[in-house]
């Protein structure tokens, strides 16, 4: 049962090329993107070793320095002002 035109029939071959084509493209993409993802977390991963404690703690020390800047320069420029 077709509610609108646009939908094939559950048997059609239309309906079959489109679910196989929806088989080959998730499966494909999902498993690459798995692979290069994989490849961060190995030992043979070329680059710099960091953990994520510590990616975690620079980044709040950076958050933490642009604040602290943005502090002293409207301080800075209250005083000059003044």
């Amino acid at each position: 049962m077709v509610l609108n035109g646009a939908a094939a029939p559950r048997g059609s071959a239309a309906a079959t090329a489109s679910m196989r084509r929806r088989r080959t493209t998730s499966a494909g993409a999902s498993g690459g993107a798995a692979g290069t993802m994989l490849q961060f977390y190995t030992d043979d991963a070329p680059g710099l070793k960091i953990s994520p404690n510590v990616v975690l703690i620079m980044s709040i020390g950076f958050i933490a320095f642009v604040a602290i800047l943005h502090v002293m320069g409207k301080l800075y420029f209250v005083r000059r002002e003044a």
